[in-house]
């Protein structure tokens, strides 16, 4: 679905909206303007790349596999980490778990708690809508 002009692209898998940013300013308005602080919020570990946030009206404990899984692969195919041949390294947390310190440059961020999943990175033509 295209975004024009908003600081994300919109995706829907089964039933849940995820969100992928477009660059470190855009990331910085998607965690910290647009993303509740209930919602999920995903980025891949040591490497650049987009901010992904679950939307999660809810407000579940927990997402369903399937949707994580999605959302952890998206987050990797949007990062530096596309290319690796194995599985990349993604952590999971709520938003309101996310914070960027005075001076840190647009899209670096401080996670307060997380969880890690290793996944390969979905290419655009293996996304599924549903």
């Amino acid at each position: 679905m295209a975004s024009k002009g908003r600081p994300f692209r919109t995706r829907s898998f089964e039933g849940f909206e995820i969100l992928v940013g477009k660059g470190d300013t855009q990331n910085d308005r998607l965690t910290f303007e647009v993303a509740e602080p209930e919602d999920f919020w995903l980025h891949v570990v040591n490497f650049p790349g987009s901010h992904v946030v679950v939307r999660n009206p809810d407000r579940l404990a927990q997402l369903p596999p399937a949707v994580l899984v999605h959302a952890a692969r998206l987050a990797a195919w949007h990062s530096k980490a596309r290319g690796s041949r194995g599985k990349v390294e993604v952590h999971i947390c709520r938003a309101a778990d996310v914070s960027q310190p005075p001076g840190f440059p647009p899209g670096k961020v401080l996670l307060r708690c997380w969880q890690s999943l290793k996944v390969y990175p979905l290419e655009p033509a293996d996304e599924v809508d549903g």
